[in-house]
């Protein structure tokens, strides 16, 4: 129970918590921040001796504080610190500390933490940097290399959103009913983010930033915890679980992207997708269906289909209305236009996204669909100038790629005519 990777387990588990606390006492980040690392320190030689605390949240919290307290004191006042084993010496106060800490605190503390990283005032990029170095801890090194910028870079952009936090009048008082239930949103929001993050690389890029989607679930699974009757967060949950299960799947040995319907469905992990499919299930018996449940209920749809063809288009074209009703955007009926297309026909699919083009002329994927609808029909001239424009809004190599494939299919094409 004391080894080095118990204590990493713990001490990772615990800092939402921990740091959200700290939060909710000094009022600042920097200082929370600072205060839970210090109580790792102590915890790494207090915890390897003495053995696990009852409670190691509160022990971090705890120690955290008091290590926080000593270091203002000894700057204003230049006091020194106490002795090492009164601060490491936990045995006669734990229990007292653990007796005053509620659940309701923690899920407040943690709620306040996500939040704050959920700031309006940031951009989405600093909200998801910050959120992944302070809830997550995870290093600014890792952080950078899973956005694919320098160290440096990713340095400034968490400072500037601390000192854009910290000038900031926000509220540390418990939110009201109201108030939790607009954080929720938010929050749920920038975990869905972060996994996109991930989820949206490709290719052997694509590969090394899944840590992102691994990190994401964590958070959504913490969410869980903290609102465990939440519908939308289970379909949340549901969702990050059904889309990542089929990361072995999505590009093969050379980095190539491979489309839903050619991934080999035994690399999909099987474990992951009875989850999903047993907490969409749950979410949808509360009759409450919000958006990441009813994307959760199409991701179910692929997942339970042993093969391609066995996949039932239909209700997923109906889902993909049902989404729409509630988040209208010309992606989702983009996304609609595909299932059309299995159900109707190109045709009606290719109807159905034409007046989208204005609003996604900068979108990659309305081309991709747009080329491949037009190949279907045999217009094949303007297909090619579809995948054109494509490969000009290509994000990775990988997506352009995917394109000349279809590029090369046309040429064959051409030169059999």
């Amino acid at each position: 129970m004391t080894d080095p990777h118990w204590i990493d387990t713990a001490l990772t588990a615990a800092r939402p918590q921990a740091v959200g606390a700290l939060l909710r006492y000094f009022r600042d980040l920097d200082t929370a921040e600072e205060a839970f690392q210090e109580a790792c320190l102590r915890a790494l030689k207090s915890w390897t001796k003495n053995g696990p605390p009852r409670d190691p949240t509160a022990w971090l919290i705890f120690v955290g504080r008091n290590s926080a307290i000593d270091v203002a004191r000894r700057q204003a006042r230049h006091q020194a610190l106490p002795p090492e084993d009164q601060l490491s010496d936990l045995e006669d106060t734990e229990s007292a500390v653990v007796e005053k800490m509620d659940v309701a605190d923690y899920r407040d503390d943690i709620l306040r933490l996500l939040f704050i990283c959920c700031h309006p005032d940031l951009p989405a990029t600093q909200q998801i940097g910050l959120a992944l170095r302070i809830v997550s801890g995870l290093s600014v090194r890792q952080i950078a290399r899973a956005f694919l910028i320098s160290e440096s870079a990713m340095e400034q952009r968490i400072t500037r959103a601390k000192a854009r936090i910290g000038s900031g009048d926000l509220p540390f008082e418990t939110p009201g009913p109201i108030e939790r239930a607009e954080r929720l949103a938010v929050v749920s929001a920038m975990v869905y983010l972060i996994f996109n993050e991930g989820y949206s690389a490709s290719g052997n890029e694509g590969k090394a930033r899944f840590p992102l989607c691994d990190e994401a679930i964590r958070l959504a699974r913490l969410l869980l915890r903290i609102f465990p009757t939440e519908p939308e967060i289970m379909g949340l949950m549901a969702l990050l679980l059904l889309q990542h299960a089929r990361a072995a799947a999505r590009f093969d040995n050379d980095g190539a992207i491979v489309l839903l319907e050619n991934q080999d469905r035994n690399l999909w992990n099987r474990q992951m997708i009875a989850e999903g499919l047993a907490l969409i299930d749950k979410a949808m018996r509360h009759r409450r269906p919000g958006p990441y449940q009813i994307q959760a209920a199409i991701a179910a749809l692929h997942a339970r289909a042993a093969r391609a063809e066995d996949t039932d288009w239909v209700e997923i074209e109906q889902l993909y209305s049902a989404l729409e009703t509630h988040t209208p955007s010309p992606v989702i009926t983009l996304n609609r236009a595909v299932a059309v297309a299995k159900t109707r026909g190109p045709a009606d699919a290719l109807a159905l996204i034409e007046p989208l083009e204005e609003r996604l002329s900068g979108y990659f994927h309305y081309f991709g669909v747009k080329g491949g609808l037009l190949m279907k029909l045999g217009r094949t001239e303007e297909a090619r100038l579809a995948f054109d424009r494509a490969i000009s809004l290509a994000n990775t190599a990988a997506e352009a790629a995917h394109i000349r494939m279809h590029l090369d299919q046309l040429a064959q094409v051409d030169a059999s005519a």
